[in-house]
């Protein structure tokens, strides 16, 4: 069992837009729970090809994923699953 089991994860298909040169493409993935200020693990299941995926909490229950092409030309990703898992941030 993983220690992170009992945090809110979701996953979902994405097929992102073909993505230009230094641009970036988002997508909004609703997670029960989630809160300004927790932590956001994300992850897809295909090459990213030189991209950075990143995501935040940026609503009550909404986490906004980013995906930053990085790479020296237009990228098309293939579809696969996004993974979105949110950690509470607790004050110690």
């Amino acid at each position: 069992m993983s220690r992170l089991s009992g945090f809110p994860l979701v996953s979902v298909t994405q097929d992102w837009a073909s993505t230009a040169d230094d641009a970036i493409a988002t997508v909004e993935v609703t997670v029960p729970g989630a809160s300004l200020g927790d932590f956001v693990m994300v992850s897809m299941d295909v090459d990213l090809a030189d991209m950075i995926l990143t995501a935040a909490v940026t609503a009550a229950n909404t986490v906004t994923v980013l995906l930053d092409n990085v790479s020296t030309g237009t990228v098309d990703l293939a579809s696969g699953t996004l993974r979105v898992r949110v950690v509470p941030f607790a004050d110690a």
